[in-house]
Order: structure tokens, then sequence, then C-alpha cells
């Protein structure tokens, strides 16, 4: 449990604090230093410079610079001395302010080992000797398991409490897996970093050449690497993020998830700059410092969320007589996945594969069947991780609503934690499966529909607003993008058709449904479209998104695709034009029911259709 700080205990926190910010602008100066080419300022000696430790007024601007990063890391060592001594005097035995700065003065004299050698063996400034990446990426590494450590000895001497491990399941799983993940991240980070002090690039065209030629060494083909990876972590912590909000639920989680998603946009555009502006040393620091800030947001959130005392967010159970012998069936961990409704996804990925490859997928009959086999398999994958996640973080909904009091999770037929773990295994295999498969465009853009079905839909919208669908409800168009990705290895403007055409098309399909059970939304409390606003005006916001369904429907016609398709869309559309206006005639269970059911057939039928033509026509 938290504790109540002593004035001591507040004084040494303000201290503490003070000396994060110190040791994150040291590094700060250590990426100057590095995308300067001052690394080699002071020669080869350590820790002097140049064989005395002071610097004359007449020394080259190196020098200086490099003078300048030793003696801020050697003033750390002496502050962090200090702050030890004064921990050691005012915490207890065993307090975990003691533990984090023991951890801190190890990653300081392993950060003082590492600079030497780097120095000694003239592996900075713009030596392109192979051992110099691991080296650097190793120093890289260092300095946030650094950074982290004060952050943490900040922490708990305010007195918040401290880390319980043992029995945290999952989320022990999720903030290990968060940290390697951001530590694998800074890695790349470096690699790239370095090879744009050893080759600054001309553009990122020139970047990606560079990489793919036969005499390029481990700098130039790694290189590219970073945005990609960045792109699937920022995803990966963004889950981190909302599962530890949600399940985990405090002020501190609440403020450092948010940090968390606020810091992964700006690093993104930070990002994008940085490749834009082809990595100036001004913008190297920024995207840096943005990413020490990211580092320290994701490292106390693990620490408030897996805290003493900390326990999951209690909701409404079944009586405790409906749970006596209940056992987890292999059809309630299917059930977890809710293969109804993946169903429609599968068949829209699938579709999309004949689509791209205008034809049979592959190069023959059994490699086509197996793109086919291992895509389907790994999007079902991928989108029953998100299902499963769904309904742990629903429970206290689900148990309302008499459409989902039954589901495994409400009956405790599978435990919340069991179902956490059944879903990364899910989306672990689904990742892996798709990687290998086909490439990792596929594998990423399933993981994006995860994280966005999860925390933009489910964590962030669903309980906040009526709109939740219509942003939401992009989840449910990555699956086209996933085939066609799968089978093409890019996006072409008609697969971004295929996304457009199912956003547009989900709040047809789903406020009809909405309609059916708007007295369980009510009864749970979800603010969807027929609760807030009426039925009447829910027909009329079907109506419109009908019409864009429909003006979206044609585009692919622009596009090249032919007659059968054409064909197929005109009957389909009037068929749902017709089926909205006897909607908005009479609003009856009946009619919106069948609105429901036939807009299912209506994408199934209209992704049909053009699988048939690009495949047969083209």
């Amino acid at each position: 449990m938290s504790e109540s700080p002593t004035a001591s205990h507040l004084r040494f926190a303000r201290f503490s604090w003070g000396l994060l910010v110190y040791v994150i602008l040291v590094i700060l100066w250590g990426v100057y230093l590095r995308a300067s080419g001052s690394g080699d300022g002071c020669g080869i000696s350590w820790p002097d410079c140049g064989g005395a430790f002071t610097v004359s007024k007449g020394a080259h601007t190196k020098t200086w610079i490099e003078y300048a990063h030793r003696a801020s890391t050697m003033l750390l060592g002496f502050l962090l001395l200090a702050q030890i001594v004064w921990a050691w005097r005012v915490f207890p035995r065993r307090h975990a302010v003691k533990f984090a700065l023991g951890a801190a003065l190890f990653f300081t004299l392993l950060e003082s080992w590492i600079g030497r050698h780097l120095v000694v063996n003239d592996l900075v400034a713009f030596s392109q000797a192979p051992e110099r990446v691991w080296w650097f990426a190793g120093h890289q590494v260092n300095t946030l398991l650094l950074a982290g450590a004060f952050a943490l000895a900040a922490w708990w001497g305010e007195g918040k409490a401290t880390l319980k491990l043992r029995g945290q399941g999952p989320f022990a799983f999720l903030a290990v897996a968060g940290i390697v993940a951001f530590l694998g991240l800074t890695v790349t980070g470096a690699i790239s970093a370095l090879g744009d002090t050893l080759y600054p690039p001309e553009s990122h065209l020139q970047v990606m050449e560079q990489a793919l030629l036969p005499t390029a060494n481990l700098v130039m083909r790694a290189r590219p690497l970073h945005p990609y990876t960045a792109v699937v972590v920022a995803m990966f912590l963004s889950l981190v993020a909302g599962l530890f909000q949600h399940l985990r639920p405090s002020p501190q989680t609440r403020r450092f998830a948010y940090g968390i998603w606020f810091m992964l946009s700006l690093q993104m555009v930070l990002g994008l700059l940085n490749i834009g502006l082809l990595a100036p040393l001004w913008m190297q620091v920024l995207h840096t410092a943005a990413a020490d800030v990211l580092w320290i947001c994701l490292v106390l959130l693990c620490a408030s969320g897996l805290a003493v005392g900390v326990r999951q967010v209690e909701v409404e159970h079944i009586p405790a007589a409906v749970l006596n012998g209940a056992r987890a069936t292999v059809k309630d961990y299917v059930d977890l996945t809710k293969p109804r409704v993946i169903s429609l996804l599968l068949f829209t990925t699938l579709a999309a594969m004949f689509i791209a490859a205008k034809g049979w997928p592959g190069d023959s009959f059994w490699h086509g069947l197996w793109l086919l086999i291992a895509t389907g398999s790994g999007l079902y994958a991928a989108a029953g991780a998100s299902n499963a996640i769904n309904m742990v973080c629903e429970r206290d909904l689900d148990v309302r609503m008499e459409r989902t009091a039954s589901r495994p999770t409400v009956t405790e037929k599978i435990h919340p934690r069991a179902a956490l773990w059944f879903a990364f295994g899910l989306e672990g295999f689904s990742f892996a499966l798709l990687w290998f498969s086909s490439n990792l465009l596929a594998a990423t853009l399933a993981l994006a529909g995860l994280v966005v079905y999860v925390i933009v839909y489910t964590l962030l919208l669903k309980r906040r607003t009526w709109s939740n669908i219509v942003i939401g409800g992009a989840a449910g168009a990555f699956p086209p993008l996933v085939g066609y990705a799968a089978v093409a290895g890019e996006l072409t403007p008609l697969a971004w058709m295929l996304f457009a055409l199912i956003f547009v098309w989900t709040p047809v399909h789903f406020w009809a449904l909405a309609i059916l059970i708007k007295d369980d939304y009510a009864k749970a409390g979800v603010p969807m479209l027929p609760v807030v606003k009426g039925e009447r005006h829910t027909v009329i916001q079907i109506a419109v998104y009908a019409v864009f369904t429909v003006a979206f429907s044609f585009v692919p016609v622009l596009m090249g695709v032919g007659w059968v398709y054409t064909l197929a869309a005109v009957v389909l559309n009037l068929v749902l034009l017709r089926g909205c206006a006897r909607l908005y005639r009479q609003i009856d269970r009946p009619r919106a029911s069948s609105l429901f059911h036939y807009s299912m057939i209506y994408l199934a039928l209209l992704f049909l259709a053009m699988a048939v033509d690009k495949s047969v026509l083209a």
C-alpha cells in the first residue's frame, strides 16, 4: 500500500525529480555529442581529456563538447552518491527507493564502462567499425534503464505503493513485454541514428536503396527498420496503456496512460518530420527528448499498475449458485472469439485476396491454398483476440445485458486473466503467422485492427459518445486491407476503397442492430444512438450512411472494375435503399431485423462480385 510521506521524504522526492531532469539533459547532450561527430574530442584517453583533466581556452569546439559531456556525467555520479546517502538516512531498511538507487548506481557504473570502451577503442565520431553498432545500441538502452531507475526512486520517494509482481498474471506480462518492446525499439533507433551520423541521407529513398546494396553493412541494412518497428511498438504500447488504465484504474494509471497516448502521437509526428527533414541535429535531440518522456510514462504506468494494493475492477457477478461446478470447455474459448461476428470479416479478407491477385492468389494452386489458409487463420486469430479482450473489458456492461449475460467471462467459466492470456496468445500467433506466411504489412494491419477495436472503440468511445461506431467501426474495415496486403505486399487505392466502403457501411449495419437491442443498451448505460437520440433520429442517420455506402460502392467502377460488379452493385444498392425506406416509413423490429440481416448479405455479395469481376474478367 502507499504510505504517507514525511517532510523529509517529500524533499528527497523533489530532489530526485530534479535529478531525473538532469539525467535527461545529460542524455540529450550525449545525443548532440554523437550527432555533431564530437565523440573523439578528447582523443582515446579516458577519463582525462587528451592527457589532462582541464581544457585550455583555445581547444577545439569538439573538445569542449566532449569535455562538457564527461564533466556532466561525472557530476551525475557525485549527485547520485549524495542521493544514496540521503536515502540511507531517511528511508527504512529494504525500502523500494534503496532498490531503485542501487539499480541507478549499477547503470551509472555500466554507463561509464561502456563510454570508456567506446572512447578507448575509438568507436566514436565517424568510426564505421562493425562492433560500434552493438556497443552504441547497448549504450542507448542503458541510458533508458538509468533514467527509469531515477524515475522510480522519485516515484517511490513520494510514498507511492511499490511493485508486486507475484500473482499479477497477464499484467506482469504486459509490463515486461511493453518495456522489452520499447528497449527493442531503442536498439533500432540507435542504429538509425548512427546511420544518420555516418551516412547523412539525401532522401529516404536513398536510405532504402543503400539498404538493398550487396555491399551494405549492418547499419545500412538495418537503418530503415526503425520507422516500421516504431509503428508496431506504438500500437502495442497503446494496448498496454489502455488495458492498465481500464483494468487497473487509478488516477496514476489514467494519467500515465493518457501521457503515453499523447507522447506516442507526438513521437509519430516527430518521426515523420525527422525523416522528411533528413534528420537534422536539432530534430534528433527533440525526437530523443520525447522518447525519454514516453519511456518515463511507461515505467511509471507499470509501477503504478503493478503496485501493492491495486486490484482489477470488480463487477456485478452472476449468483454463485449458478457458477458452482462451472468449467471452461473448448466451446467457451471459441465463444470468446465471437465466431459469428468474425465470419463476415473473414469473408471480406479472403475476397480481397482474390481481388488483389486478380485471380487465384499465389504462384501455384498449393501456394495459393496455403496463403488463403494462413491469412484467414491469422485474421481470425487477431479478430478473436480483440473480441476476447473486449469481453474482459466489458464484463460490467455484459452482466447487465440479456444478450451478453451468458458470455463465459460473465459467468466466470473463463476467468478474466485466463481470457487475457488466451487473447495474448492468439495475437502473438496471428502476428507471427501473417508475417511468416505473407509479409510484415499484413501482420501490422491485423494488429492495427485489434488496437482500433480495443482502444478506440471499446475503451475510449463506447461508453462516452453515440458516435462510437462511426469512428470505432473502422476496426471492421481492416480485414480486407490484411487480405490485400498479404497478396500484393502493398496497399493500392483500390485496397483503401475497400476499407472506406466498409467504414461507411458499418453504421447502417450496426444501428439497425442497435434498434433491436436498444433496451439492453439502455439498461447497461451504453450511449448508443437509439438510446441517446431516439429511433427516428437513428433511422435518419442510417439513411444518410446508406447514401454514402451507395456512393462509395460505385467508386470501384471508376477504378476499372467491370460489368459484373457494376450490375451487382446496382441491384444490391436498390435493395439496400428499399430496406432503409421501409424502416423510415415504419420503425419496428421486423423491418430493423430485415435491414440488419440484409446488410451482411449486401457486403458479402458486393465483395464476392468484385472478386469474380477481377478474377474472371481481368
